[in-house]
């Protein structure tokens, strides 16, 4: 039997208990970690790591196994596991299908490179970092690949309640002022959830998410209003939760403050909120869904456009590193909100390749910018000058330094090598750039171009389509603009006395999530595939619900018959 034949054969030997995986490896390592003790800190960074492969290759085993050639019973279903036992709707139930898997896979790799980033030096900033992170991948994960309301609600909570710790990981006045807004927004719109998930039991009986799209399409008219502002409410806590306009007024901040390997993990909250908001609008309002199909599609579509604006004129007007990069997360999550709005299949395999790269490279940055600015300030993390809203190379009444290509022997910089640790810096800001901007060749670009195409082919030239084909250009020119001046300010226009101390666990997850992004564009082709597949099954979710309601109870053991005496 050849290896490839084997690994499938485990894989579907271990379905669909391997569902329940990336939820329970994280889960049972913070137990461990908080018996360990803060005195253990080396201990608990290597188990985070360990930890954090071993939540990886889980999700890459149910990433191929979901893409595995179908053959009815094995590789290629959806995995369903009912940790309970009791079938669907009765039962809370984990669903594997394509697009959980992926985000499962995108959020393995994310937090492995966070992991060993932090290993360097964060996690000695405050206490219990690496419980509170694996607390968080638990609930992402938990979150992905629910299959009922409430528990999405559950593990959205326990993902909320370990990022409150994380944001105030390393103190400080700005990471408690910028924790209180985001406390208080998350707070706000998880009340919002309750309410609207109150409501549609109320109307519908039901928080399967499955067994809800059955029975939004079979509703009666006078309760069909109820189902709409049911979503409206629901919509709204998930729009504040992906950093929509005009409920992200918290996100920039937020970000901002948080330590780098924390900032890294945030850009996959953004996400999560946009997975959640594909996941329902895709179930309830599909287009069997009677009245209800495509319930609230414009409202997408203008709200997402409104967030691209804003995140473009957010990231061309701001000087600050960090702030840069929350606002290029503004920008992906606009991008993607207006992807799913004008709603083609088309569309969303590209918005969904779009999504891989946009959080691999901000996620990169985050790393990327903690080691600019600790080298442009003597070994500190937070830049005093960008703090004060100055820009380095210029006086303080505004007028060009005329010294700035000079070294402290008053020597000409130009034609000197360039010494290793920087050049990784500059080409690592210029793959960031690329990426963020949406240039050739790079993953970008590709998720641009494939939505736009997508948009032309099935749309036509509708109004939508071509808004949100100047405002995805318009987004790239400005986010290159801007990119582009911090670049030539913080690598061109002043003399540096030390050279950059890049260690080893800080320059390896930068290179790797890099790398990422590399291969996403070298098997464009594949992911595409996978991409295109999964927006098909979006737009027509008969196969979701059917291995939701198809998913067979585990039999009772039957005891032994005693022996009868003679």
């Amino acid at each position: 039997m050849e290896p490839v034949q084997l690994l499938d054969r485990l894989l579907d030997f271990s379905m669909p208990h391997l569902v329940a995986v990336p939820i329970l490896v994280p889960l049972l390592t913070a137990a461990l970690m908080l018996l360990l003790g803060e005195n253990r800190r080396r201990a608990k960074s290597a188990l985070s790591v360990v930890s954090g492969l071993v939540g990886l290759l889980a999700a890459l085993a149910l990433l191929r196994w979901v893409n595995a050639p179908d053959t009815g019973d094995g590789p290629g279903s959806i995995g369903v596991y009912l940790p309970g036992n009791w079938r669907a709707p009765f039962g809370i139930v984990l669903v594997a299908d394509r697009l959980s898997t992926m985000m499962v896979a995108l959020t393995g790799v994310v937090a492995f490179a966070a992991s060993i980033y932090s290993t360097s030096r964060w996690d000695r900033a405050g206490v219990h970092f690496h419980p509170l992170l694996q607390l968080q991948l638990m609930g992402l994960n938990g979150a992905f690949l629910t299959g009922d309301l409430f528990n999405l609600f559950v593990f959205f909570e326990v993902m909320l309640a370990a990022s409150y710790g994380l944001l105030l990981h390393g103190s400080g006045r700005l990471r408690v002022q910028a924790g209180l807004h985001y406390i208080a927004i998350n707070l706000a719109a998880s009340s919002l959830f309750l309410i609207g998930a109150a409501l549609l039991y109320g109307v519908t009986g039901t928080l399967n998410m499955a067994d809800l799209s059955v029975r939004i399409a079979e509703l009666a008219p006078a309760d069909r209003g109820l189902v709409h502002a049911a979503a409206a409410i629901l919509a709204t806590a998930f729009f504040a939760k992906a950093g929509a306009w005009p409920l992200n007024f918290w996100l920039v901040p937020a970000y901002s403050a948080a330590v780098s390997p924390v900032g890294a993990v945030f850009a996959l909250l953004t996400k999560l909120g946009i997975y959640t908001l594909l996941r329902l609008w895709t179930l309830l309002f599909a287009p069997d869904a009677g009245a209800s199909a495509a319930f609230g599609q414009s409202a997408l579509i203008a709200i997402g456009l409104a967030t691209l604006f804003a995140g473009a004129m957010g990231i061309v007007g701001t000087q600050r590193l960090s702030n840069l990069a929350g606002f290029s997360v503004l920008v992906s999550a606009g991008t993607l909100l207006a992807a799913i709005g004008l709603g083609e299949p088309a569309v969303w395999a590209g918005a969904l390749y779009y999504l891989l790269s946009s959080t691999l490279a901000v996620s990169a940055f985050f790393l990327l910018i903690d080691m600019i600015e600790r080298w442009r300030n003597a070994g500190m993390s937070v830049a005093p000058h960008e703090a004060a809203g100055n820009a380095p190379f210029l006086a303080e009444d505004l007028r060009v330094l005329d010294d700035v290509n000079l070294d402290d022997e008053a020597q000409a910089l130009y034609g000197r090598a360039i010494p290793a640790g920087v050049a990784f810096l500059g080409l690592s800001f210029i793959a960031c750039t690329l990426l963020l901007a949406g240039l050739p060749p790079f993953s970008g670009f590709v998720g641009k171009f494939a939505m736009l195409s997508g948009a032309f082919v099935t749309s036509g030239t509708s109004t939508p389509a071509w808004i949100f084909l100047a405002l995805l250009i318009a987004s790239g020119f400005l986010a290159l603009i801007a990119l582009s001046r911090t670049g030539i300010r913080h690598f061109w226009t002043q003399p540096h006395p030390t050279m950059p101390a890049l260690p080893a666990l800080e320059v390896l997850p930068v290179a790797g999530l890099l790398a990422a992004c590399v291969a996403l564009t070298v098997w464009a082709g594949p992911v595409m595939r996978h991409a295109l597949i999964t927006a098909e099954g979006l737009r027509t979710p008969t196969a979701y619900r059917g291995a939701v309601f198809n998913a067979q109870q585990v039999p009772n053991p039957v005891a032994p018959k005693k022996a009868t005496a003679p």
